[in-house]
């Protein structure tokens, strides 16, 4: 067994998914190291401390630890934090100096994440593995908007200095090797992955009743942050072309959200079509199963989308997906069997295949049963042990298997 040091900068991964910097990432930190702590390895967490009441150690397995680290100020915003990681990797520094026993292995999350991991790995001479989640170059290639030089030059200068990168699909690794020319044989593809026991099929009548949610309309259900990025302008336009039966109902976001929901909520009353919309806030993750199998469809609007983790829980309690061709979407949705990849992306197509699921029960069951079929492939423990393989690939045989003597 190994002792790691996890780096999730930017964001904890005990945050609300669904809110302003938490998604996917967050319930990927967290489930693999719930995983890899059941294995018997060792994990600290280390994130940056935003509020002066968290306590700076929290155990939260019985052999994994999340470290807060203070790092700039208190609600700093992720396009402030760059300044702040020598501050956080000077906090790490420190920390592990007063452990008993040395780091073996470097996993960082997010480019943030990955400057301070190869940081440390320069200072403690360990190997460092990256995840990035999602990539600043293909962010601004696919949906637009500005990136700034320095995450684009540190995303370049870690992943071509990092002993490995895990990409969550084969399309993201071809891209780090052709965008910046990682050698292939330090690309490691690993998707991310589903708790496939809290995420099942469950009676729809009965989520709808506990959600107080209409039991004779077509629900289609969003699930994640409320950024432009997802594509919710789509989404709305897209309902505003289905039959008056069809609601949508929006799972995402907290109070610090409120310019967006304002923004959701204007575009509906211009389209005619805020009868038929419901925004809650984000909730807990184990709550989500209720919503996933309350609805007939989950929508996956996306301009861009890493991997769409929100896919594989839909999928798993038994619900087709209309998602958007991008990104791993690709790779997770498969087009006519657990739902439809909607290409080019757009209002009309997202109408087009939401429309077919709604006039046909039967297909929604079949896709709904063939997409908790392939939901099984991305169980968190076959991922687990895909990265604890990784692991031991890349410590060894001795220096992967030792004793502990944990706090």
């Amino acid at each position: 067994m190994c002792k790691i040091a996890v780096i999730s900068f930017h964001t904890s991964p005990l945050a609300l998914p669904g809110t302003r910097d938490s998604g996917g990432m967050n319930v990927y930190v967290r489930e693999l190291a719930r995983y890899l702590g059941e294995d018997g390895h060792h994990l600290d967490i280390f994130t940056r401390q935003e509020s002066p009441q968290s306590s700076p150690v929290e155990r939260i397995g019985a052999t994994v630890r999340l470290i807060r680290v203070p790092a700039g100020p208190w609600q700093a915003q992720k396009d402030e934090l760059y300044q702040y990681l020598p501050q956080f990797v000077r906090g790490i520094t420190q920390f592990a100096q007063e452990e008993r026993e040395p780091y073996q292995l470097i996993h960082s999350h997010y480019w943030l994440s990955g400057w301070a991991g190869q940081m440390l790995k320069a200072r403690w001479g360990i190997p460092h593995i990256i995840m990035f989640h999602t990539l600043g170059e293909v962010k601004r290639m696919s949906a637009g908007g500005h990136e700034p030089r320095h995450r684009l030059e540190a995303e370049r200068s870690i992943a071509q200095e990092a002993d490995y990168v895990i990409c969550s699909t084969q399309q993201e690794a071809e891209i780090l090797h052709r965008l910046y020319e990682v050698a292939r044989h330090r690309l490691q593809v690993i998707p991310c992955g589903a708790d496939t026991e809290l995420f099942r099929p469950l009676e729809q009548q009965e989520a709808r009743r506990q959600l107080s949610l209409p039991s004779d309309k077509f629900i289609v259900l969003f699930v994640g942050r409320l950024e432009p990025i997802k594509g919710l302008d789509w989404l709305l336009k897209a309902l505003r072309l289905l039959p008056s039966r069809a609601v949508l109902v929006i799972v995402g976001g907290d109070e610090r959200d409120q310019g967006a929901r304002d923004r959701i909520l204007s575009l509906a009353r211009a389209l005619g079509i805020e009868d038929r919309l419901t925004l809650r806030p984000a909730i807990p993750h184990e709550q989500l199963p209720l919503w996933y199998n309350a609805a007939d469809v989950c929508a996956i609007p996306s301009r861009h989308e890493s991997f769409g983790m929100v896919a594989i829980e839909a999928m798993a309690c038994g619900i087709p997906v209309v998602a958007s061709r991008v990104g791993g979407l690709q790779e997770t949705v498969a087009h006519g069997e657990t739902g439809y990849l909607v290409w080019p992306p757009g209002p009309e197509g997202l109408a087009h295949y939401i429309g077919i699921l709604l006039a046909n029960a039967s297909l929604r069951q079949s896709m709904g049963k063939a997409a908790a079929r392939r939901a099984q492939a991305y169980r968190w423990q076959k991922v687990a042990a895909q990265v604890e393989a990784l692991y031991r690939r890349v410590l060894g045989p001795h220096r992967f298997a030792f004793s502990h003597n944990w706090r």
